[in-house]
């Protein structure tokens, strides 16, 4: 009778220890970086307000946060927004090193991007677990159609938006090598926004019927909030060096930036 007795008691710690191990696996994604859960946020002036916006990073700021830029929640347009975390194994850590170990300090920059696919399947995507690494994907945040601002993964993680990326800075190419057996990339430095593909251009055409005058509000409402320079927003197609990526299709630079500076001036006229 004793001896089954502690033949069970021997059973259940086995059985703690395996989950206890399993959910430190779990918690550890398979770029072999530790992973921490979403940073939980707060709201103030309608929108999120998430811890800091590049943590764990020599660059200065990308995005601020609205009790930083207090301006910008004046501006007469806000867009509605949602927090849809993805899952952990889709993004990860801004590291202050390279793979060799060379400390890193680029300045960040904007990558726009479109989704290709709904907003729905996009997100959805981002919500998989994705163990195989060429898989792993996310944006830090998404533009529905309807300009509605889907913040994904935290400005101060390090979202996959960009595989085999360089930008090319006004001091030369910049890129930050992070994985082994990967090509060097722009995600340790870049903050990236993507554009809901409208319905015209679910598919592998060069053009489409363009975005929404909200979503053209919208980006540039959230990139308002940026101190990062005109220079040093860009597009997916730009710092691909694959040769694969178009995005975003459509778009029209010129009337986004123009947008983006007047609400940069309205921020300054409140000031």
């Amino acid at each position: 009778m004793r001896r089954s007795v502690w033949i069970r008691v021997v059973i259940s710690i086995i059985l703690v220890c395996f989950f206890t191990i399993s959910l430190a696996v779990r918690n550890t994604d398979s770029r072999g970086e530790a992973k921490s859960t979403p940073v939980i946020t707060v709201e103030t002036d309608n929108q999120p307000i998430y811890s800091q916006a590049i943590a764990r990073s020599a660059a200065p700021k990308a995005i601020a946060t609205p009790s930083e830029t207090g301006n910008i929640s004046q501006l007469k347009y806000q867009p509605n927004y949602e927090v849809i975390p993805v899952h952990p194994t889709n993004y990860g850590s801004r590291l202050v090193t390279d793979i060799n170990g060379v400390p890193v300090s680029n300045q960040p920059i904007i990558v726009l991007h479109e989704t290709v696919s709904s907003a729905a399947s996009t997100i959805n995507f981002f919500q998989t677990p994705h163990y195989e690494e060429s898989k792993q994907a996310s944006y830090h945040a998404l533009i529905k159609l309807d300009g509605t601002v889907v913040y994904l993964v935290p400005p101060e993680y390090r979202a996959f938006g960009a595989g085999n990326s360089v930008f090319d800075g006004a001091s030369g190419p910049e890129a930050v090598k992070t994985h082994p057996n990967f090509p060097p990339s722009v995600n340790n430095f870049a903050y990236h926004a993507a554009l809901e593909t409208p319905p015209s251009g679910r598919n592998n055409a060069r053009r489409h019927s363009g975005y929404t005058e909200e979503q053209y509000r919208s980006l540039a409402w959230l990139i308002a909030q940026s101190s990062v320079p005109e220079d040093r927003i860009t597009t997916h197609r730009a710092v691909d060096r694959s040769g694969t990526r178009i995005d975003p299709r459509s778009f029209n630079m010129n009337k986004f930036l123009q947008i983006l500076r007047d609400y940069k001036q309205q921020s300054t006229r409140n000031t």
